[in-house]
């Protein structure tokens, strides 16, 4: 079954002498799973305390956010597995469909 799996993160790491490193600071505030079809589906809220997402996609997809996003083949297209990082804000949703 193809996926988009989704991880929220609600701050950046930092390093040993405090600098911001440009990385998620895990553990994750949660991780979704969301089924990659051909009809656009949508992912829970995102968590009061999620500002960033990372995205992993198993096949080629495509995206939409919002409050009430419905995906749409052309839009947003990512080719099969791409890992991106998206600033979010609290209660937005992601919505994937399949992509040839």
């Amino acid at each position: 079954m193809a996926t988009l799996y989704v991880t929220e993160i609600d701050h950046l790491a930092y390093d040993a002498s405090a600098a911001v490193v440009l990385s998620g600071q895990m553990p994750p505030v949660v991780e979704q799973a969301i089924a990659i079809t051909g009809a656009s589906a949508q992912s829970n809220a995102f968590n009061t305390n999620a500002r960033f997402i990372m995205v992993h996609n198993d096949v080629a997809c495509c995206l939409a956010f919002g409050a009430d996003p419905t995906a749409q083949l052309g839009f947003h297209r990512l080719a099969a597995n791409e890992r991106l990082f998206y600033g979010v804000k609290p209660g937005q949703k992601v919505a994937v469909i399949a992509s040839a």
